[in-house]
């Protein structure tokens, strides 16, 4: 998203390669494919002990010496650049498997906040990975006849964004598949309020053409995910009375994500699943703040539904499929300077 030019909190990355160097010198690879071959997936409890004892296995592990050198390195010019010392970051999980590119593993791996330290970011960098078999993953790829071996996993290391609201968005209507809208779901606080489904969150309904908001669906949101700057940690707090069934978006920030939501789907093709947040300690357009992207899997591989908007609705397929893959502002390699990305280890 940095190469399309669009704002997102500037970071580093951890490669697939720095997750199979720490397999192959720690031999664990022969070790949990040991354990997973003798497993039965319909026995629930065995699987829920399988995927305890790799967790395990893993937190026992030592980190390559080169990983740990590149993480510290990458996160020492991270808070230089922001001239935080300590500065707080999400570390962000990111699987993929080789032999099926399309299969969907959103909130199957883990997700920590406000972590600070580079010795802090390793070992949720490990517990990422170890979050590739917690029981509902394990059976999860069982269902899908994935092989475990093929299975990778990379770690997003973006600095915290100070979230007043926070959430996700579809370049699709997740209800039906129709490709004429834009679903945004929001809630007061960080994400995570969003992403465990602990809040119903406010839904959006906005027209990919013309971005009008179609609908505006207002949730009661009895708390909130926020840090704690003293502990350094995030905590769960009650909303205020006055503000729990008010709407946590003004109609502007909606039609900024509508609008970013459209150039993201353009720049990679193909709907998107996009996490967000509402930067407080920023003016606006800039607090619109773009957390993570994925390719959107449960409709686009379903056959189209109908259209809905009758006209509309057709100009809106055209101008999303059709349009130039980089649309306005959109080509790749233009640095915008409103984040950064960087291999923390890429070989």
């Amino acid at each position: 998203m940095t190469r399309a030019g669009l704002r997102v909190p500037p970071g580093f990355a951890i490669t697939t390669d720095a997750y199979r160097e720490f397999l192959d010198e720690a031999s664990l690879g022969p070790e949990i494919a040991n354990v997973l071959q003798r497993l039965d997936g319909a026995d629930l409890a065995a699987v829920d002990q399988a995927g305890r004892d790799i967790r395990r296995m893993a937190s026992a592990a030592p980190v390559p010496a080169r990983v740990e050198d590149a993480i510290a390195e990458a996160y020492a010019t991270l808070c230089a650049e922001a001239g935080v010392p300590d500065l707080p970051v999400a570390v962000r999980s990111s699987a993929t498997a080789e032999d099926l590119p399309d299969a969907s593993f959103a909130g199957q791996q883990d997700t920590f906040l406000w972590v600070r330290s580079a010795a802090s970011i390793l070992t949720h960098t490990v517990r990422c990975w170890s979050s590739l078999y917690t029981a509902r993953a394990i059976s999860y790829r069982a269902q899908l006849g994935l092989r475990d071996g093929s299975l990778l996993i990379s770690v997003g290391v973006q600095k915290m964004a100070n979230a007043r609201t926070a959430g996700v968005m579809f370049t699709l209507n997740p209800t039906n598949g129709d490709l004429s809208k834009i679903a945004i779901d929001a809630s007061w606080g960080l994400g995570e309020s969003v992403a465990s489904g602990t809040v119903t969150p406010d839904n959006y309904l906005v027209d990919k053409v013309t971005f009008d908001i179609i609908r505006r669906t207002a949730s009661v949101k009895l708390i909130e995910h926020v840090p704690d700057p003293a502990t350094g940690r995030v905590e769960i707090r009650d909303v205020a009375a006055e503000r729990q069934s008010s709407l946590c978006l003004s109609d502007e920030e909606v039609i900024r994500l509508a609008e970013l939501g459209k150039r993201i789907e353009r720049f990679y093709g193909g709907p998107q699943d996009i996490e967000w947040a509402i930067d407080r300690d920023l003016p606006f357009p800039d607090n619109v703040v773009l957390l993570q992207s994925r390719p959107e899997t449960v409709w686009s591989q379903r056959p189209r539904a109908p259209i809905g908007g009758g006209a509309a609705g057709i100009e809106s397929v055209l101008a999303t499929l059709l349009a130039p893959l980089h649309g306005e502002g959109l080509e790749p390699g233009a640095g915008s300077g409103t984040g950064g990305k960087r291999g923390a280890y890429d070989t």
